[in-house]
Parts: structure tokens; C-alpha cells; sequence
């Protein structure tokens, strides 16, 4: 069912007037509108978006970078000073920084340490951390903890995602059941009627007692009181559903009375939700909720290795090669400019907390990971003996109602005889109507246990 379809069925009342036509909408279509559709499984569509774009931020730490500082002071028809600095860096991966730069000062008040020759002055150098920052530094592990990141949003995405079809998926089954419940009681209803329309004929005819009416007119007002209360738990339920039910452009859907869920959904359910791959083979090994975790101690594992490296000194090495622009071919080493930054705290304890903190924060998510394992593969366990003997119910409640139905019909046998009674028979189909309620019940709690082994594997796709 494309688009314009499920449009024409659920927005179009005055064609459904006319053609007075049911409608099925299939689970499995039903599912495949609110991935495509739904606000909530779009916002976490987000997620991924966001972690794209912090990765492109992260990135950017290593972006070459040009820098012009100028200054000028003039006073009294005197330059006292003229300042041109400009650089071009190149930072890389290990912390090295690659740097160019030309200079060109002039001036009658210039800082000596400023001079350069009349056509100015090039550099071409290098600065190399050999302490901190060496192997590992913000922007290595920023850029890090970016990829990491967007494998944690395709995960937590995942999560988001399957929270949201498991929800739609009770949402149609409480329709299908309250569909079903309904059904039921109008067929019910009709027969009370017809049997009070011939117990109505009977006695104008001298042949049953006339509270033998009463009795039948207690049934269909019975009857009525049931269909009413399943009506309004249709209403509830095709509501909840429409909550799930959207458009392109944000545009929600109203489920109109033409439209009617699967009625053969039983069959195809297992299908529908890849649960007969997960009752025979279950892996955890792509499950989102352990990638996420994974991921979190990868992003914990590079913030240690980053406070580890900051217990190192700080030393910085710096080399350039000076040359005046027309001279840049001439390589004269010993034109050149080297400096050494050192700083080491005394005591560390700042660095050293930190480190603890995170060895801690690491330590802890490692428990959350081991325990997340044994806790999914229980309720897998746990799922599918469900699954199973809810099937196994289902088996026993099938055959109660067919029993059931034999006992209401040899019932009705007999009173066509004048061998039973009203009460008799309004006792039969109690009996058949409780049954079939428990039937629907149970039916009902099966496609909520493969929703939720669906939900625990959380693979949406």
C-alpha cells in the first residue's frame, strides 16, 4: 500500500460512503509508516545528525589556519613603528605543528628585537611537544571521541527507534482486540434478538411461559450493555493508534470506521518482527544496547589516556629557518630561531584526581556492560518461554471454545425440541461468550510477548 493509498483510506470518508467497503490495514504496512513517518523515530534519525556534525567540529581542530597581526603608530608627521606578522600553521596529528610566516617592521621607535631587513623576513619551522601532547592531546581525542560518537548515536538511534514501533505495536493490537471484542458482541446481540423475536412468537402462540420474555429481553439488553462498553474501548483504541499514524510534512491521520486491522495477523506476526529468527538464534553481538555500551567505554578509554598523558611535563620544542625573501634558496642554517617551553606541576594532584575519576567512571561502565549481558540474555530466555506457553494456552482456549460452541448448539437443539430453556441456553453462551474473551486475551498477550522479544533484540531495521 503506497502513500496515496493509505491517504485515500484513512482521509476519505464520502468514497467510503458510497462504496461501503472494509479496508484492511496490515501490521506489517502499519509498521512501515510510522518508521518512514513518525516524529519521534525522526528526531532520533537526529541523533546521527548531531554526531555528524560534532565530527566535522572535531575535525576542524586540524583545519590550516593563516594569521595576520598588524600594527602601525604614527604621531606628529613621525612612523614610530610599523608591525607585520603573518603565519601560516598546519597543525598535525601527533601535536606537531608545521609554520610559516613572514615579518616586516619598520619604523624610527621599533623594538630592536623586532628589526628585520628591508624586504622583510620569512620563516619555515616546526614545534614538537615531547612531553604532553605528544601522542595523544585535545584535538587527537576530541576527533576520537567524535567517530566514537557517531557510532553511539547510530546505537542510542536504534534504541529510540524500537521504543517507539514496540508502542505502535500494542497500540494495534488493543485496536485489534477491541475490533475483535466488538464483532463478537454484535453477532452476539443479533442472536439475542432473533431468540427473543421467537420467544416473543412462542408465547402469542400458547406455547412457553410469558417470563420466558423477560428472560430473553434481560439477554439483548445485556448484550447492548457489553457492545456499548466494547465500542467505547474501540473508540479509545483507534484513537491511541492515531497517535502513531503520520504523514510526510508532519501531518497527522485520523483512522476512519472503513479502515479494519489484519484479521489473519497470528499468521504473519513472527514474520512481521523477524521473531521466529530470534526464537532459534539469538545473538547479542550487534545489540544496540551493547554497542552503546562498547562505545561509551571506547570515548572513557581515550579520556584516560588523555589525563594520563597530562601527568607528563610540558615540554615544547620550536625550530624555524629564517631567510629574507629573495635569499630563500640560499640555505643558511645558522639563520634560525629555537625556543623550549617547560612547565611541570609539582604536586599533580589536579591530574591525578582527574585520572582516578575517570578510571573510576571506566571501571563502573565496564560493570553496566557485563551486567547489561546476563540481563538481556535472561529475558530472551525468559521471552521466549513465554512466547511458547502462551502458544500452548492458546492451543487449550481454542479447543474450550469449540467445545463450548458444541454444548451451545446442542443447547438450542434441544430447546427447539422443548427440551431446554431460555436459561439453559443464556448459561451455554455465558459459557462460549467468557471463552472467547480469553480466547481473544490470550491471542492478544501473544502479540504483546513477540513485541517484546522484538523489543529487547531492539533491531529496527
Amino acid at each position: 500500500m503506497n502513500l496515496k493509498s493509505l491517504i485515500l483510506l484513512l482521509f476519505t470518508t464520502w468514497v467510503v460512503a458510497q462504496e461501503n467497503n472494509l479496508q484492511e490495514l496490515t501490521f506489517n504496512e502499519y509498521l512501515g509508516y510510522v518508521k518512514k513517518y513518525h516524529p519521534l523515530v525522526k528526531s532520533a534519525g537526529l541523533e546521527i545528525s548531531q554526531a555528524q556534525a560534532n565530527l566535522m567540529m572535531a575535525r576542524g581542530g586540524f583545519d590550516p589556519k593563516i594569521e595576520v597581526d598588524f600594527e602601525q603608530k604614527k604621531f606628529k608627521d613621525s612612523e614610530y613603528y610599523s608591525i607585520l606578522n603573518s603565519s601560516f600553521k598546519i597543525p598535525t596529528w601527533y601535536g606537531i605543528e608545521v609554520k610559516a610566516g613572514f615579518d616586516n617592521n619598520e619604523g624610527i621607535y621599533l623594538n630592536p628585537e623586532n628589526t628585520v631587513p628591508n624586504q622583510g623576513l620569512t620563516s619555515f619551522g616546526i614545534s614538537v611537544p615531547i612531553g604532553q601532547g605528544l601522542f595523544i592531546n585535545q584535538r587527537m581525542a576530541d576527533l576520537r571521541k567524535a567517530k566514537i560518537q557517531l557510532n553511539l548515536s547510530q546505537a542510542e538511534r536504534n534504541l529510540m527507534a524500537v521504543a517507539v514501533l514496540y508502542d505502535a505495536s500494542v497500540a494495534y493490537f488493543n485496536w485489534k482486540r477491541s475490533f475483535n471484542e466488538v464483532t463478537l458482541y454484535q453477532n452476539y446481540l443479533k442472536n439475542a434478538e432473533i431468540r427473543f423475536k421467537g420467544v416473543t412468537q412462542l408465547i402469542e402462540q400458547g406455547d412457553k411461559p410469558a417470563i420466558d420474555s423477560v428472560e430473553a429481553g434481560i439477554i439483548v439488553r445485556n448484550r447492548e450493555l457489553s457492545l456499548e462498553e466494547a465500542k467505547l474501548k474501540l473508540t479509545k483504541a483507534k484513537l491511541e493508534l492515531a497517535n502513531f499514524l503520520w504523514l510526510e510534512n508532519n501531518v497527522p491521520l485520523e483512522l476512519q470506521d472503513n479502515i479494519i486491522p489484519e484479521e489473519k495477523l497470528e499468521l504473519t506476526i513472527k514474520e512481521t518482527l523477524r521473531t521466529n529468527e530470534l526464537m532459534l538464534n539469538p545473538s547479542l553481538e550487534n545489540h544496540p544496547k551493547i554497542n552503546a555500551l562498547e562505545n561509551k567505554i571506547q570515548m572513557l578509554d581515550v579520556e584516560r589516556k588523555l589525563k594520563a598523558n597530562m601527568l607528563l611535563p610540558k615540554i615544547d620544542l620550536g625550530y624555524s629557518y629564517l631567510s629574507e625573501p629573495s635569499y630563500i634558496d640560499n640555505y643558511r642554517f645558522q639563520d634560525y630561531k629555537v625556543g623550549v617551553n617547560f612547565a611541570f606541576p609539582i604536586f599533580l594532584r589536579k591530574e591525578r584526581g582527574s585520572l582516578n575519576m575517570t578510571k573510576l567512571k571506566l571501571q563502573d561502565a565496564q560493570f553496566d556492560l557485563d551486567l547489561e549481558r546476563v540481563q538481556l540474555k535472561n529475558k530472551i530466555n525468559a521471552q521466549q518461554a513465554e512466547i511458547t506457553s502462551l502458544e500452548k494456552q492458546k492451543g487449550y482456549i481454542d479447543q474450550l471454545v469449540t467445545d463450548y460452541t458444541t454444548m451451545l448448539n446442542s443447547e438450542e437443539r434441544l430447546f427447539s425440541f422443548g427440551e431446554s430453556s431460555i436459561f439453559l441456553i443464556n448459561s451455554r453462551e455465558n459459557n462460549l461468550v467468557s471463552a472467547q474473551l480469553s480466547q481473544l486475551s490470550v491471542e492478544n498477550k501473544i502479540f504483546e510477548s513477540n513485541a517484546s522479544l522484538f523489543k529487547i533484540m531492539a533491531n529496527p531495521e
